[in-house]
């Protein structure tokens, strides 16, 4: 069966149901994946910044592994930890929650360590580009810990914060591997926009693929030209 270029934009449906559905999941696994590696990324940030450890080269290594890795072969072994028989999977069902692959929080998790090095490495690019000056002077002000954080890092690295958050989500809401292997294709529970996507060209729905594809494709762009524009206008507020 032959297709011209005419078939492909023929029969301009809107949106389904079931692409509304995904896109929701998609911003919803988005947002919650970018909150929760702003908490878990930011430590690990600072820690890699600041720290003279051995252990920085391994942990720095192991936090960029998903930028190397195949998704799919993180997506393997996050199933068999996740699985009945993996540590996370224990550990779940003794708290009474069951599995998590095939769940939406089971993506959230997949995501989480997939998307982990697009937060950490902006966050801690930002922390180490401040030097020491900055903390010392906060530190001859009796500013502890924690005031130095809020007073020092979060100002003077917000710009890196910012950079983190669009790129995690981003970042996320690009997914294909990790959620295919982790949350399979239910509807409404884990069909993300990609995976949405991915159905209609498997049923030669192009047209419904297309709309799809294009708004990706416009997020993205209108992401990244945010990004870019913010981090121009933080430059020159620089040299002012």
């Amino acid at each position: 069966m032959s297709f011209s270029g005419a078939d492909l934009f023929s029969n301009s449906d809107l949106l389904s149901n079931a692409d509304i559905a995904a896109l929701w999941l998609t911003l919803r696994l988005a947002t919650t994946v970018t909150l929760i590696l702003l908490v878990v990324g930011t430590p690990i940030a600072w820690w890699l910044a600041r720290t003279q450890s051995w252990l920085k080269g391994p942990v720095a290594a192991i936090v960029a592994l998903p930028l190397v890795l195949p998704p799919t072969v993180l997506g393997f072994y996050l199933l068999i930890a996740m699985g009945p028989s993996g540590f996370i999977g224990q550990f779940t069902q003794s708290l009474g929650l069951g599995t998590l692959p095939f769940t939406f929080w089971g993506l959230v998790v997949a995501s989480v360590f997939y998307s982990l090095p697009f937060v950490v490495q902006p966050i801690q690019n930002a922390i180490e580009a401040l030097g020491n000056r900055p903390f010392e002077v906060a530190a001859t002000l009796r500013a502890g810990p924690i005031d130095r954080f809020f007073t020092v890092v979060l100002p003077l690295a917000k710009p890196g914060f910012l950079t983190a958050a669009v790129l995690g989500f981003a970042h996320t809401v690009g997914e294909f591997g990790v959620v295919l292997m982790i949350g399979g294709n239910i509807p409404e529970e884990t069909r993300v926009v990609s995976v949405q996507i991915y159905d209609h060209v498997e049923a030669l729905e192009y047209t419904q693929a297309h709309t799809l594809s294009g708004l990706m494709v416009a997020f993205s762009f209108v992401t990244l030209l945010g990004l870019y524009w913010f981090q121009r206008k933080q430059t020159f507020s620089m040299f002012r």
